[in-house]
């Protein structure tokens, strides 16, 4: 695949996902330097670091290329496609936006992730919903009702209760060293994917003509 686009992602764990997506959908190496972490959207606006992305969107469209930018939803999928696109017509760069985790509803990453486990590992998950479901029941005398795990968490214990008990096993659960293509873990053919695979082949495919998709 040519040096002719720039991903931009929120974290280590939207770079680590989308860079490990594009080798199994295009069957390439992807250079990691072409997925840009922004350290969360609002870094993407912010006055003392925007002018970074800014230049690195527009040496792309210099040379010919494409920006995509894949964002989360978070709470209101529209609010936020809506600030996204009025900073760019802002800043007077071009990009295409998807907005995880189906460019349609609110959302991030961790939705996704949670639809793209083999479902024959579904029964782990179905264990985590139940804790959750007990913690909703427990209120204790110092605090009340308790604060329920973050989305993230459901992915480190589904990996935890997967791998093994090794130094280099548990290193495995971090957000930059997982491996979605382990097909024991993840199905990168869910139909939860298809949306966003339809976008990469639309946008990726047209830079390049010996993609096949």
């Amino acid at each position: 695949m040519k040096d002719t686009y720039r991903i931009f992602v929120e974290g280590i764990a939207d770079k680590r996902f989308i860079e490990q997506l594009l080798e199994s959908v295009f069957s390439q190496n992807i250079p990691s330097d072409n997925i840009i972490k922004t350290d969360g959207y609002t870094n993407l606006t912010a006055t003392n670091k925007e002018q970074t992305f800014i230049n690195e969107m527009l040496r792309t469209t210099d040379d010919g290329g494409i920006n995509l930018v894949i964002f989360d939803a978070d709470s209101n999928c529209e609010r936020r496609r809506t600030e996204l696109l009025d900073w760019k017509r802002r800043s007077k760069v071009d990009f295409e936006l998807f907005l995880l985790p189906d460019n349609a509803n609110s959302g991030e990453l961790e939705d996704l992730l949670m639809q793209t486990i083999n479902p024959v590992n579904q029964p782990v998950m179905e264990c985590w919903n139940k804790y959750e479901e007990s913690l909703k029941g427990v209120s204790l005398p110092w605090k009340g009702t308790l604060t329920l795990p973050a989305k993230k968490t459901r992915i480190y214990a589904y990996l935890e209760a997967l791998l093994g008990p090794s130094r280099s096993e548990k290193e495995m659960i971090k957000e930059a060293k997982r491996d979605y293509k382990n097909e024991n873990h993840w199905n990168l053919k869910a139909q939860a994917l298809s949306n966003l695979i339809d976008f990469l082949k639309k946008n990726l495919s047209s830079i390049n003509q010996d993609i096949q998709v």
